[in-house]
């Protein structure tokens, strides 16, 4: 079993910045490629971003490209996801999830329904 547990949201302005961890537990986390996933009231699940084990290779959506940034650190056993410039827009709430990858050092998924592990999440709410 892995444990994720976010945090790191809150209330921000237009234009404003946040960091958000997630930190893991319980499996070894360079084992993991791990993802970023927001879902907005009364909307699907969408994809943010994700990483590879290794931290080598990352992807964005489209919609946060450019302002977000998505990092790990294997060490602490945490991934973070820079998000500046927010818009209003982005206010969801923001899960983690893991997918075990300990065959590929640069594997990282899109698919929500790939990841095995999901964090509670942590609301982030942009104002305008």
């Amino acid at each position: 079993q892995v444990q994720l547990v976010e945090s790191g949201g809150g209330l921000v302005q237009a234009g404003g910045s946040l960091r958000l961890s997630c930190a893991a537990s319980g499996r070894t986390f360079s084992d993991y490629a791990m993802g970023w996933f927001r879902q907005a009231p009364g909307k699907e699940r969408e994809f943010v971003s994700a990483i590879s084990r290794s931290g080598g290779s990352t992807y964005y959506a489209d919609s946060v490209k450019g302002r977000f940034t998505i990092s790990r650190d294997n060490a602490r056993n945490t991934v973070y996801l820079q998000m500046n410039s927010l818009k209003p827009e982005d206010t969801a709430v923001y899960y983690c999830a893991a997918v075990w990858a300990s065959y590929s050092g640069s594997y990282y998924t899109t698919n929500a329904n790939a990841y095995n592990y999901w964090g509670q999440g942590t609301q982030v709410t942009v104002s305008s």
